[in-house]
């Protein structure tokens, strides 16, 4: 199998919360008076932090950055990351995964202890190899932090033996810095043109239609 490593990302991808941080980031940006289309905000799920505000809210500086991200991540973390579920699949695509001896690495732009939480939510701690998460990088996705802080806890595998599945273009961006192939899948939220022009190689509706494929897959090849 040429596939020894699959890097994925949770929030829309494992996980469904892209809705869920749209509306912490919302409630954030409200406390210092902001607003923006909602569909706007969502276009920037995928990004922590550090990319995500600068975007929307170019004049802010570094420390205003901070703390509206540390407002969201509370908001996040009181109102909805309790709610969150797996999306159909999720468990079994991992464990298919390993069981065919592919090194499982969870890569996101979410907190540690987001991930922590992710990781018994989706019983996969005795699945994953690795993983890292904003708290690891200095630069959160579409940079390649993420992902080539991954690639760096792979021991003797080169990037063209891993794939990474995500849900947004920044996944594939940041995948493709690192020399990386992506996979996306549409439970994000984003368009099939936006994933395509970003660098996908093959697109899914969900992690279950992926695992329906995996043999004929881009993960199973």
């Amino acid at each position: 199998m040429k596939i020894k490593a699959i890097l994925f990302d949770i929030d829309g991808t494992l996980v469904d919360t892209n809705d869920m941080h749209v509306l912490a980031w919302e409630e954030a940006f409200a406390g210092i008076g902001k607003s923006f289309d909602r569909q706007v905000v969502h276009d920037q799920i995928g990004k922590g932090t550090d990319m995500l505000v600068p975007t929307l809210l170019p004049e802010l500086d570094e420390a205003g950055q901070e703390a509206l991200g540390e407002a969201h991540g509370k908001v996040f973390k009181a109102k909805y990351l309790d709610s969150a579920k797996p999306f159909a699949k999720a468990h079994e695509l991992l464990r298919h995964a390993a069981g065919l001896g592919q090194k499982v690495v969870l890569a996101s732009s979410a907190s540690e202890d987001e991930l922590d939480h992710y990781l018994d939510l989706l019983g996969a701690r005795d699945l994953v190899s690795a993983t890292t998460s904003s708290d690891d990088v200095e630069n959160t996705k579409p940079a390649p932090d993420i992902f080539s802080t991954a690639l760096g806890k792979l021991d003797g595998i080169d990037a063209d033996a891993v794939i990474v599945v995500g849900d947004t273009p920044y996944d594939v961006e940041a995948a493709g810095k690192c020399g990386i192939v992506a996979v996306a899948v549409r439970s994000g939220g984003f368009p099939d043109d936006v994933l395509a022009k970003a660098g996908a190689i093959a697109i899914y509706d969900d992690v279950a239609a992926l695992l329906a494929d995996y043999a004929g897959s881009p993960l199973g090849r």
